[in-house]
């Protein structure tokens, strides 16, 4: 079994799940959370797993507590932050405009901007300890972006021919009716569903109103079903 770790009785064990369940700081509740456990009796490695604390951290908090107790558990690097909506406010208005000019690029290694980038930007900027990821996401809502999911759009798409074929369409209906006057043209639409294996698009941040576009090729075997609608009635055949 791992060697239980040494502590200072400063606390019995119910007054130190007392101060971590009190606190209200969200890196000494942590600490105090470590604390708490080892007492009952958990090794300092179990116990960091199971917070998620990076070991060696936590074996610097266990000795800063040993020496100093209370003191030893408090976060040196809290500083006072205006709250707005109840949350404090961790950056300030031109922090902000230097996130939104960040995440309108592409992040450090190449992927997407997810809420934990964007609280690990935070950290780096501000000489936070901990920024939790749920932080990250309210600044993304804060900088106007939003959870969406990419329009596809295939690779051989024609967006110059797409939008001539709806300008011309009318006209082209039109013709149809004056040179057959005594006939009764119907316009029908359809869409097709593809039945089997298709790639997957995953929900990215972007900006409000910008839905993001992901450009694919259907490089798969499909079974397609038509549908085809007449939009005057409502009336809809598939095939």
């Amino acid at each position: 079994m791992p060697k239980q770790a040494y502590l200072e009785h400063h606390y019995s064990s119910e007054e130190l799940k007392s101060r971590y369940l009190k606190s209200s700081d969200p890196v000494e509740s942590r600490r105090w959370h470590l604390v708490w456990k080892i007492s009952l009796g958990w090794s300092i490695k179990n116990s960091a797993i199971a917070i998620g604390l990076n070991y060696e951290d936590s074996k610097e908090i266990v000795k800063r507590y040993n020496e100093l107790g209370e003191e030893g558990l408090k976060n040196l690097k809290r500083k006072k932050r205006k709250k707005v909506g109840g949350k404090q406010q961790i950056l300030n208005e031109q922090q902000i405009e230097k996130l939104k000019q960040e995440i309108a690029k592409r992040p450090s290694d190449g992927g997407i901007w997810t809420g934990a980038k964007v609280a690990r930007w935070i950290e780096l900027e501000t000489g936070a300890e901990k920024i939790w990821n749920q932080r990250g996401w309210d600044y993304l809502k804060k900088c106007n972006y939003s959870w969406q999911r990419p329009r596809p759009k295939h690779r051989k798409g024609d967006e110059i021919e797409q939008a001539n074929f709806i300008e011309k369409f009318p006209s082209k209906v039109q013709k149809l009716v004056e040179k057959y006057p005594e006939e009764e043209i119907d316009v029908w639409f359809f869409d097709e569903h593809r039945v089997g294996l298709k790639p997957i698009l995953r929900k990215v941040w972007a900006e409000v109103g910008k839905r993001p576009i992901a450009v694919g090729n259907h490089a798969y075997q499909w079974l397609y079903v038509y549908g085809f609608v007449k939009p005057k009635t409502g009336e809809n055949l598939e095939h």
